[in-house]
């Protein structure tokens, strides 16, 4: 049975990653929290495939957005640095991602993608997983979906402000409208 991750502290993680710049370095949950960050963290099938580069260069178009918000986004699958750096180095117009603002992280012994419960284990790969974590480490949201949708980052972005206001909001909620008071 599934464990309730939610309103919990989340799976603490460290990583390979190729940073913003394409140089090799680490990312990490407790870096994030130190420096009192949002961590958006966001898991994709592989490299090289057909939907992933849509959220994946999506997500970097606004990634201004979430550093306005105090959030730091991160993407991981279970391919490798040197695979992550390849698609990278590879131009959008070639189903590539070019220059992106944020890391991607290599989960190659799939230990961070099995904390999170979006381990594929027969195929060894992530499912589209998506978390939102506040500066204490607490996991705030959570949506896991099949990997033949691709995300919606005005939705994460809605999500994150709704989660930052620290109230109830209603459905359909919007940056900017009240929130619902007791």
């Amino acid at each position: 049975m599934a464990e309730r991750m939610v309103g919990k502290q989340a799976p603490r993680f460290e990583m390979e990653a190729v940073m913003a710049n394409k140089e090799f370095g680490k990312v990490s949950l407790e870096e994030n929290m130190k420096n009192d960050k949002w961590t958006v963290l966001f898991f994709y099938p592989m490299d090289f495939t057909f939907v992933c580069p849509t959220e994946i260069t999506a997500l970097s178009d606004r990634y201004e957005e979430f550093e306005d918000l105090d959030a730091e986004v991160i993407g991981v699958s279970t391919d490798t640095i040197h695979t992550h750096l390849a698609w990278i180095k590879t131009d959008r117009k070639d189903n590539g991602l070019g220059d992106l603002n944020y890391p991607l992280a290599a989960d190659t012994n799939h230990a961070i993608s099995k904390e999170y419960g979006v381990l594929i284990e027969e195929e060894g790969i992530a499912l589209r997983g998506l978390f939102i974590i506040s500066p204490e480490g607490e996991l705030m949201y959570s949506v896991v979906n099949h990997n033949n949708i691709g995300r919606d980052v005005d939705e994460t972005l809605r999500v994150l402000q709704a989660l930052q206001t620290g109230g109830l909001c209603p459905a359909n909620w919007r940056p900017g409208q009240a929130t619902l008071s007791v």
